[in-house]
């Protein structure tokens, strides 16, 4: 059962991570177009397509269980976004915790990508004061 939840962790947090980077993606694409940071986005999102590739990924998506999960239900605070900047920033945070997630959980099941994982985290971190400074200073 351990297992189990961990592959789920897993299996949400890689599609948290993507969707997040889409997200962002998409806000450099169409509502502050800024071509330089769409495409280093984009880049990071493929980046995080190798991991897709492993074995495990495919294991994961098997123990998938959308309909039960208990975070499903719109949350009153995902409603409070006031505008582009908002959206951005929360999808920033988004992708470094699901990132996170993944790095911790490799440990137990993916090791030999613990190391892509955290680049990519800190890769992230790095990218987000470079927005930060660019968007919102």
């Amino acid at each position: 059962m351990f297992k189990r939840g961990i592959l789920r962790a897993i299996d949400a947090n890689f599609n948290r991570s993507k969707e997040g980077l889409r997200v962002i993606e998409d806000i450099f694409r169409f509502v502050w177009p800024h071509d330089i940071y769409r495409k280093k986005i984009r880049v990071f999102r493929h980046s995080l397509d190798s991991i897709a590739a492993e074995k495990i990924m495919k294991v994961a998506i098997r123990q998938r269980n959308a309909s039960g999960d208990l975070g499903r239900k719109t949350d009153v605070l995902e409603l409070q976004r006031k505008n582009g900047t908002d959206i951005l920033y929360v999808n920033i945070q988004r992708v470094k915790e699901s990132l996170r997630v993944l790095e911790e959980c490799f440990k137990l099941v993916l090791p030999k990508r613990v190391s892509l994982v955290k680049k990519l985290r800190y890769e992230m971190y790095t990218l987000e004061k470079k927005i930060i400074i660019k968007t919102f200073c």
